[in-house]
Formats: C-alpha cells, sequence, structure tokens
C-alpha cells in the first residue's frame, strides 16, 4: 500500500511540474532569452508548438482541470517545449544573442495564420513548427513568404510543398524511409529469401509502388521482393508456406499498421520456435511500439528504421535524464531531446550564419543527439529544389526484449 501511495505522490509532483509550466506559458505569451550585451544585436526565433493554453485555462487564467490531473493530449506539445527552455537555458549561460517567441498551435483565440503574420512584423529569421499534418503548407508557405527557413519537427509530410528552398523536414518523407530500408536490405540481406508481407490497403499500394520504383532506378543489384497478400485474419500456417528451416527469410512488413506489424511480428517469432529461420524487417511507425519487449515476440529479431535514435550515453543526455529524475521523478520523452537538440543547433546555426542561414541549413555542425543528414529534395522530371529533408536514417534491432542501434 505504501508503495501505491509513493507511486501516487510521484505522479502528482510530475503533474504539478507540467502545470506550473502552463501557467508560466499562459502568464508569459512571449519568452526572450536574455542577452547580457545590449548592444549587441538579437536574433529572433519562433517556436510553435500545440500548447493547448485555452483548454487548459480559463479567462481568469484559472486551472479548467483538478490540481491532481493532466491531460494527457497537452503532453507531446509541453515536452517539446520543456525541451526548447531547456536549451534556452544553456544558451542563455553562453549570452547568444537571441530572442525566442512561443506560440500556441491550438490557441482558441489567435489563429496560425495571424500568428504567423506576427512573426512577419517581428522580424523572425527563423521558425521552429512542431505542427500537425493540416498545418504542414500553412508553415511552408510561410517561409517562402518571408524567405526565412522554417524547420518542420515531427511530421514526415512536405504537405504539398514545392519550388521551396527555406522548408526543412527533420522527419524524413515515407518515400525517403522506405528508400533507406531498401538500401539497408541490399546491403545486409541481399541473398536471403525477402518475402513482404501485406495486407490490403491504399497505404499498402504505396509502400509496393515506392519498393518497385526503386528496383527499377537503383544503381546496385535490384532485389527480389516476393509480395504475399494475407487474409484479414490470417495464421502461422499462411506464413510457413513461405518460410523455410535452413535458409534465411527477411519478412517485410508491408504495412504502416501497428497491429498488423505486431501480429505478424508475433506469429512469426511463434515459427521461429518451429525451426523456421526468420527476421522482421518493420516498418517506421514500430519506433513508438514498447510491446516488443515482451516474451511473446522473444526468439526473433525485429529490425526497423528511425530517423530520431539517442542511445542516451552521452554526457548531455544524461544531465537531462538527471534533471527530470531530481524534479520530475520521470525519464524525460523523446520529444523533450528534440525540442534540446533543435533550438541548440538552429539556434547556434543562426548565429553563425545570420542572414545566409537558409544557404547552410545542411551544416552538420552542432549536432548533440544524432546526426542530421539534411540534403535537397529534387523535382523528379523539373530537377528543380522542392525543399530540404532529413536523410539520415538509423536502424534498430530488438533481439529478445532489448532494443539496440545496428546501423
Amino acid at each position: 500500500m505504501g508503495i501505491i501511495n509513493n507511486n501516487c505522490s510521484i505522479r502528482n509532483m510530475r503533474k504539478q511540474h507540467y502545470l506550473f509550466l502552463l501557467v508560466l506559458l499562459c502568464s508569459l505569451f512571449q519568452i526572450k532569452n536574455a542577452d547580457a550585451q545590449t548592444n549587441v544585436r538579437k536574433h529572433k526565433i519562433a517556436v510553435f508548438a500545440p500548447l493547448y493554453l485555452d483548454s487548459a485555462f480559463n479567462e481568469m487564467v484559472e486551472y479548467r482541470y483538478a490540481k491532481t490531473e493532466f491531460p494527457k493530449f497537452i503532453n507531446p506539445g509541453l515536452e517539446f517545449f520543456e525541451g526548447v527552455q531547456l536549451a534556452l537555458d544553456s544558451l542563455n549561460i553562453e549570452q547568444a544573442p537571441l530572442e525566442v517567441f512561443i506560440y500556441d498551435t491550438k490557441s482558441a483565440k489567435v489563429s496560425l495564420t495571424d500568428q504567423l503574420a506576427k512573426t512577419e512584423m517581428d522580424s523572425v529569421e527563423m521558425i521552429l513548427a512542431y505542427c500537425s499534418g493540416t498545418e504542414v503548407r500553412t508553415f511552408a508557405d510561410a517561409g517562402l513568404k518571408n524567405n526565412i527557413p522554417v524547420i518542420n519537427v515531427n511530421i514526415p509530410n512536405e504537405g504539398g510543398a514545392s519550388g521551396n528552398p527555406y522548408f526543412v523536414l527533420l522527419n524524413p518523407t515515407l518515400r525517403t524511409q522506405c528508400e533507406g530500408i531498401y538500401k539497408h536490405i541490399q546491403k545486409y540481406y541481399s541473398l536471403d529469401q525477402l518475402v513482404v508481407f501485406r495486407k490490403k490497403g491504399p497505404l499498402e499500394d504505396r509502400l509496393k509502388m515506392y519498393f518497385d520504383d526503386f528496383t527499377k532506378s537503383t544503381m546496385a543489384v535490384p532485389l527480389k521482393l516476393k509480395y504475399v497478400d494475407l487474409p484479414e485474419n490470417f495464421t502461422e500456417a499462411d506464413l510457413s508456406k513461405h518460410l523455410d528451416t535452413i535458409k534465411h527469410t527477411l519478412c517485410i512488413a508491408g504495412s504502416l499498421d501497428e497491429n498488423f506489424g505486431k501480429k505478424l511480428t508475433q506469429k512469426l517469432a511463434t515459427l521461429k520456435k518451429q525451426k523456421y529461420v526468420a527476421s522482421v524487417m518493420g516498418m517506421p511507425t514500430w519506433d513508438g511500439i514498447s510491446d516488443f519487449k515482451k516474451i511473446e515476440y522473444k526468439g526473433i529479431d525485429i529490425i526497423y528504421s528511425t530517423p530520431f535514435y539517442n542511445p542516451r550515453t552521452d554526457k548531455l543526455s544524461q544531465r537531462i535524464i538527471e534533471r527530470f529524475n531530481k524534479v520530475m521523478f520521470a525519464r524525460p520523452s523523446d520529444m523533450v531531446m528534440r525540442g534540446y537538440e533543435t533550438m541548440w543547433k538552429f539556434g547556434k546555426l543562426l548565429l553563425k550564419f545570420k542572414a545566409d542561414l537558409a544557404s547552410n541549413i545542411s551544416h552538420q555542425d552542432f549536432d548533440l543527439f544524432r546526426e542530421y543528414d539534411i540534403q535537397p529534395v529534387l523535382d523528379r522530371e523539373t530537377m528543380l529544389l522542392d525543399y530540404f529533408e532529413n536523410k539520415k536514417l538509423y536502424f534498430l534491432k530488438w533481439q529478445d526484449g532489448i532494443l539496440k542501434g545496428v546501423y
């Protein structure tokens, strides 16, 4: 009983800490990074995130929920902001001449269009956007209109942007992810049997189209992929007929559906115990699946790609972890780390290149937890620049409940 009470106390402390951050944000619409040298020009950055301040507070700035209640939908944006604020604290120690504005994309009072117009009036030089899929094009157009870099932190979609040298995707598109998976298979599994297990659907057809395109265009030996459409209630028998007990088979999940991926992997793990020799290559959506540590998935190697791998063994990550343990009795989420590294890297790049930042957005200085490989994306017909995209992928492997980097 004492343990339960202690866990409840820890959760309440965590909620109270986040509540404190919300109150701080609600009272300070604009957060400025201090600079002791007032005669030095400050470079301006706008940070957009879904903070839901109007959902959390009423007109009297009173918290709408119980003090021990904290809605989960607020967490991601607030955690991103927490990372941004930690980075600003570090930059402040260096007396970095930055002025940073925080905007709530979920404001009920000010539209995103009006917020972006405000950044134009404030002569903001760069935008960091934690956005939704429907907001991507709006941010991209704002960057093109004002000739300032817009860094899309989270959405793996260009939103139809084209001819835009100011728009940057940190989370690679599905095409780029599929290309990385294809090349990884070429490098490490080209001599194995390669089976793509699919379910029917438009996204599944798009995955197949991407793989077929790479098969036609690759300069290396193309992969011999066998596509198998599975019934809705597929069984081990539907899979085993395509496997072997002697020759290794790489089973590729040809669907973004996490439930399909988990079911496929669990049944392949069962078959692995029956002497079938196989591994599983998953999709980018598998990055958030923690079930793979469970016993029913043990015995089979589970591989997937992600652009955001951080083993958290470096000194800075350890310091952030220690701070969260001390203040919140919790581990910082990946969004905290992304908030920190995005503000640090691109804030530093702005200070270094100033008005020439857009021409140097691919510069690899100031990477912290992981590498970025920001490259121009060209229109395949006109060969003109459409936007910039991070091409760096890490490949991770679940092996008997333990996750580790393999590439």
